[in-house]
């Protein structure tokens, strides 16, 4: 009886398996792409203890951690799954990244500020190559645009400083992750303009086209302000005070090729 009991339900199981199989003969590779389309780095300002106890058992999370001492590589979310670590943010109009992103911390302390001035933290060279090695990886997989690889303060530029004017924009982009004028067309527009600023309307459209959230006011209103110097902290990271110069204006024309 056991044993007539035991085919019965093999059978059974068997034809609801069979019954429930998919038709993939019209699986298409077109007219979708990867839930991932940005890759937004971001630093701590906490030690690698605090850093892994915020990141797992706080309410933000990121897909990676980089340590500082050894550089190690920690997996701390599955890349399918959205990581809480961009907030509200926005990038070529996309807005709330977290959905569209994967986030990567590095370890590091960011600022301090002192009497004689704010005091960045460089990343040290064991970071850095950690997270060139993982970068390249991140973006092969997810067939990721190089150009997608921002800052937390590209995405968020009124709420975040993070990564920070220390972090190695041109060495990523010397390595093909992300993009970097070419300074000598740069300093070929920049003695064209002949120290005329372009208008506030100018830059507001330019930041934009590259991919930051920017007002189109016509003025220099506070936000305008800090989209500027989040721009500038990234491409020109010895000046980034939020005013407009020709140098961000030739940086801006080189790296939208326009006029």
């Amino acid at each position: 009886m056991k044993l007539l009991l035991s085919l019965f339900f093999f059978v059974l199981l068997t034809s609801c398996v069979t019954a429930n199989r998919y038709d993939t003969s019209h699986l298409t590779p077109t007219n979708h792409d990867n839930r991932v389309q940005y890759v937004i780095v971001h630093y701590t300002s906490a030690s690698l203890e605090r850093s892994l106890e915020l990141l797992t058992r706080g309410e933000v999370s990121s897909h990676y951690l980089i340590g500082d001492s050894p550089a190690t590589i920690y997996k701390l979310v599955d890349e399918n799954d959205r990581a809480w670590h961009a907030g509200e943010s926005e990038w070529e109009g996309r807005t709330w990244l977290n959905s569209s992103s994967i986030g990567i911390e590095i370890v590091n302390p960011g600022y301090t500020d002192s009497p004689t001035g704010r005091v960045w933290y460089p990343y040290n060279e064991d970071q850095v190559q950690a997270l060139i090695v993982l970068l390249k990886d991140v973006i092969a997989r997810n067939h990721i645009d190089p150009r997608h690889v921002l800052g937390h303060s590209d995405i968020a530029p009124l709420r975040k400083l993070d990564p920070g004017p220390m972090f190695p924009w041109k060495r990523l982009a010397q390595e093909g992750i992300g993009i970097w004028p070419n300074e000598a067309e740069v300093a070929r527009r920049q003695a064209m303009m002949i120290e005329e600023i372009p208008s506030p309307a100018w830059f507001q459209q330019q930041l934009a086209r590259l991919g930051y959230a920017t007002p189109q006011t016509g003025e220099w209103d506070v936000a305008s302000r800090h989209v500027l110097a989040a721009f500038q902290m990234h491409y020109r990271p010895e000046r980034f005070d939020g005013e407009a110069d020709v140098q961000s204006a030739a940086i801006l024309q080189v790296l939208n090729k326009s006029e």
